[in-house]
């Protein structure tokens, strides 16, 4: 049987399904590796935790600045006491706090935070 080389740009065309599953088979991918009855995904515990670390950080800053739009909300609304401003206020900034130093101990910069949706933009 002739061998193919395959590079990014390869296109295949085929009416045989097998012509595909051989061709498939013989690209590496990151992360995957062969051995026993197939491929499995090597995932590092690292990344990981780090990933999802990431994931909950971005949504937990989200939360945060809706909160931070709304409080602002209320207080133009005037439907805050100055007492409750000052307390919201104290409870924002300890939440920015604590935010920023889990950002640095998972090892993450601000804008690793702000995930791309694509044609919807960036989250934050």
């Amino acid at each position: 049987m002739e061998q193919m080389v395959l590079t990014e740009s390869t296109q295949v065309e085929s009416d045989s399904i097998d012509d595909f599953t051989r061709i498939m088979r013989g690209r590496q991918y990151p992360g995957l590796s062969r051995g026993g009855e197939g491929e499995r995904l090597n995932l590092d515990q690292q990344s990981v935790k780090n990933g999802l670390g990431r994931l909950v950080l971005t949504l937990i800053k989200l939360l945060h600045e809706l909160l931070e739009r709304q409080a602002v909300r209320r207080m133009e609304a005037g439907s805050l006491t100055a007492g409750q401003t000052e307390e919201l206020g104290i409870a924002l900034m300890g939440q920015a706090q604590e935010i920023e130093r889990l950002r640095k101990e998972f090892g993450l910069e601000d804008d690793d935070l702000n995930l791309d949706l694509g044609p919807l933009g960036k989250l934050l």
